[in-house]
Formats: C-alpha cells, sequence, structure tokens
C-alpha cells in the first residue's frame, strides 16, 4: 500500500492529480492510501480531501510532512515556490512529483538540478504531454513507418498575455518535441513581431541530435487554445491534435490517404486524453515496483534550460533594437 500526499489545492490540482488519482484509486484499491492534502487555504484542503477522498487536511506542508508517514508527495504550487518545495521533499528523501517549468529562474533550476543529483531521491516531472495517449500511439506507428525527418508543433492559446509565456507555459511543446524526436543540438527563436501592443508570437527552429530537424510556432493570442504535434518522414505523415484542440485525436496519412485515425469519444475521460491518468499509474506503479521514475528532473531540465536561454536572447534582441538612451 503506497501512502501519498498532494501538496496545493488549486485547480491544476485538481484536474492534473486529485482525479486521476481517485479513479486509480478506484481502480485499485488495494494499491494507494491518499493519506493527506495540504493548501494555505484550509477549507480548501478540506473541501478538496471530502471531494477526492483524501483522509487528512492541513494548512502547511510542513506540518504535514512532521505528521505524516508518506511514500510520495505531489507538490502542485505557484512556480515562485516550486523550487523550496521540491528541495524539501528532496532532502527528506520523499519521492516526489514535481511541476515545470521547476522554478522561476534558470539558477534556481540548477539548484534543483544539482540536489536531486546529489540526494538520488527519485522524482519526476509532471509534463503530462508525456503521457498523452493518442502522442504516444502516433509515436509507435512512425516507428514501423519510416524515417523520421520532420516534427513541428503549432502552440496556440487564447488571450495568454503574461511575458513569461515562453519559458512558463511553451516549454510544453519543447519537451513533447524532444519526447518524440530526441535531444535538441540547435535551436534558433524568433520574435514574429506584432503591433507592439499584443503579445509576442514565437517561431523556433530546431535541430535534433539525429538529423531531424523541427519547428514549433508558439502564438499565445492566436484566438484558440490548440496544440498540433506533428510528425513528417519520407512518404508518410501524423498529425496529433491534443491536449487542447476543437477535434482531438491523431491521424496518419501514406500515399494520400489516412491509414489510422483515432478521435476523441465521448466515454474518454478528460485526465486520460490529457495524459493525467498514466502520468499517476507510472508514480504509484514505479514506486510499488521500485522502478524508476520518469521523466526525472534531469531528464526535463534540458526543456526548461533551454526555454530560460530562448526567452534571454529574445530580451536580449529586443534590447538591440530599441532605441538608444539619450
Amino acid at each position: 500500500m503506497i501512502r501519498l500526499a498532494l501538496i496545493g489545492c488549486g485547480e491544476h490540482a485538481q484536474i492534473g492529480h486529485a482525479i486521476p488519482l481517485a479513479r486509480y484509486k478506484t481502480a485499485h484499491p488495494a494499491q494507494i492510501e491518499l493519506a493527506a492534502v495540504c493548501d494555505l487555504k484550509l477549507d480548501r484542503a478540506e473541501i478538496f480531501s471530502r471531494k477526492y477522498g483524501w483522509a487528512r487536511a492541513y494548512q502547511s506542508a510542513e506540518e504535514l510532512l512532521s505528521r505524516e508517514k508518506i511514500d510520495g508527495c505531489i507538490a502542485v504550487v505557484p512556480v515562485e515556490n516550486i523550487s523550496q518545495v521540491a528541495l524539501s521533499l528532496l532532502r527528506l528523501g520523499i519521492p516526489c512529483v514535481v511541476e515545470k517549468p521547476l522554478g522561476a529562474s534558470i539558477s534556481e533550476v540548477q539548484v534543483l538540478l544539482d540536489t536531486a543529483r546529489a540526494t538520488r531521491t527519485p522524482n519526476m516531472v509532471s509534463v503530462n504531454r508525456r503521457f498523452m495517449p493518442f502522442l504516444n500511439r502516433a509515436i509507435e506507428w512512425t516507428r514501423t513507418a519510416g524515417l523520421l525527418r520532420y516534427v513541428r508543433c503549432t502552440f496556440t492559446r487564447h488571450a495568454r498575455t503574461e511575458p513569461e509565456f515562453l519559458w512558463g507555459t511553451a516549454v510544453h511543446a519543447v519537451d513533447a518535441l524532444r519526447h518524440i524526436a530526441g535531444e535538441i543540438a540547435r535551436a534558433e527563436v524568433r520574435t514574429l513581431h506584432g503591433d507592439g501592443k499584443s503579445a509576442e508570437w514565437y517561431a523556433v527552429d530546431l535541430r535534433f541530435e539525429n538529423e531531424v530537424s523541427g519547428r514549433i510556432d508558439i502564438l499565445p493570442t492566436a484566438g484558440i487554445a490548440e496544440e498540433t504535434y506533428e510528425l513528417i518522414g519520407e512518404g508518410f505523415r501524423v498529425i496529433v491534435t491534443c491536449p487542447f484542440g476543437p477535434r482531438r485525436g491523431w491521424r496518419a496519412f501514406r500515399e494520400n490517404r489516412v491509414l489510422q485515425e483515432e478521435m476523441e469519444s465521448d466515454s474518454m475521460p478528460e485526465d486520460v486524453l490529457f495524459g493525467f491518468y498514466d502520468e499517476a499509474a507510472h508514480f504509484i506503479q514505479a514506486l510499488t515496483q521500485q522502478q524508476t521514475l520518469r521523466p526525472s528532473i534531469e531528464d526535463v531540465a534540458p526543456s526548461v534550460a533551454l526555454c530560460f536561454q530562448m526567452a534571454k536572447n529574445v530580451e536580449r534582441a529586443q534590447e538591440k533594437l530599441s532605441p538608444a538612451k539619450s
């Protein structure tokens, strides 16, 4: 019986972790105990515990960790607190799941990475695209279709104007393409300039170590939340729309016709479609069987580092273009 705790009871904790864990508990009641949750707003933690079947609620992570003996912990906290909470869990030797982008700066990410390597505490990063069933089935199909030559992600959102979008959210696209095509050898980012009043858009050209080429179009104010991943090789093309889009699923093309197609259905729960359920299942099963957790902080750190570097490059380019101060 694996005893789990959850730090943070906000909206993402609910959608991305509480719902799939409750689903897993229902399907495998003898495998896990939902031991405790905590949130700075105690009433929210209490409501959370009653709704999703957690045994106890606390107001702070310190109180929870001092009173509960747990086998694993999921931390879902604001970006500025990710590194601090994750460091505590690693130093206590508690196997954990932490959120992207691992910290609010590259220095925080580096300290977290160094600590993970030093403590060797089992850890995992919640990057759910790596667990999306549609994407993984598409990847499996391409492995028998031929040599992959090109991958592309069109990453669009509606009215997302926060300046940290490139490193705080678009890291999902970078990490998903690394999941598909492997390690990135080179990356070049360009700003797609608008009217000067709207949020920046970006075009990222990639070259992978295996010579596959790639592209990410990051369009945070395009009027629709949609992610499309394309896997293209000689004589074939696969298109995956997930986890956002008006019609989610995947299609494989060869010789100008659809060879395979799988689209979302009313019976497919959102947490399964998003990859949250398979992510939770991997965490639990790896702990139960004492297997390596994946993807780890070390696995995901290159995605995060690249996004921070691209944001820095964009900032430098903008400084060069701005009029010199008199």
